[in-house]
């Protein structure tokens, strides 16, 4: 899938606040996919499929789960707040045709992380916690830090989405604890 056929596909799906959101978080994740090595066409093309499925009824998002419910492994047990990005990476490959495993990945665990992350994961993680829209206290300073030290930026974005995660009393999604473990181990070394 080319990024015009990915923005093609995504644009009429979302609202106009959820499209101006994933325009802001491709224009960031191609910025940070030329600074850091990364592949700016497959950057455009997760970020433009991340949330393709974030505006779709509770319902139909477990309809998907339970289609393809190999690939969806336990995700209706999951907190529903991360439904959205398996969900979409679900419908990436199964009904886009979508079959690079970097973009499906970066998708899938665009709201969570996960250990081990690849270099396209980590930018859309951050691309999405950081894109032009975004005004939480500490923005500023994790937009400088993520074109200074990638990985640093993943450690502080991943313990502040489980601060806030916390804060708000919501569930935290275990594969989000797994992920700044692992990245805080990574950065300590």
């Amino acid at each position: 899938m080319t990024t015009e056929e990915a923005k093609r596909l995504v644009k009429p799906r979302l609202s106009a606040r959820r499209w101006t959101h994933t325009k802001n978080v491709k224009k960031m994740a191609v910025r940070l996919a030329q600074r850091w090595g990364a592949d700016p066409e497959k950057a455009a093309v997760a970020a433009y499929l991340h949330d393709s499925a974030k505006e779709l009824p509770r319902a139909e998002l477990l309809q998907i789960f339970a289609d393809n419910a190999i690939i969806a492994e336990n995700a209706p047990a999951r907190p529903a707040a991360i439904w959205h990005g398996i969900a979409a990476a679900i419908l990436a490959q199964t009904r886009w045709g979508v079959d690079d495993p970097e973009i499906l990945s970066a998708i899938r665990c665009h709201t969570t992380g996960k250990p081990g992350m690849s270099l396209l994961d980590k930018i859309l993680y951050l691309a999405d916690m950081t894109s032009a829209e975004r005004d939480w206290p500490g923005v500023e300073e994790l937009r400088a830090l993520e074109m200074e030290d990638l990985d640093r930026a993943l450690c502080r974005a991943l313990k502040q989405s489980i601060d806030f995660v916390e804060e708000k009393g919501g569930a935290l999604d275990p594969e989000s604890v797994a992920a700044y473990e692992y990245q805080k181990a990574q950065v300590d070394r």
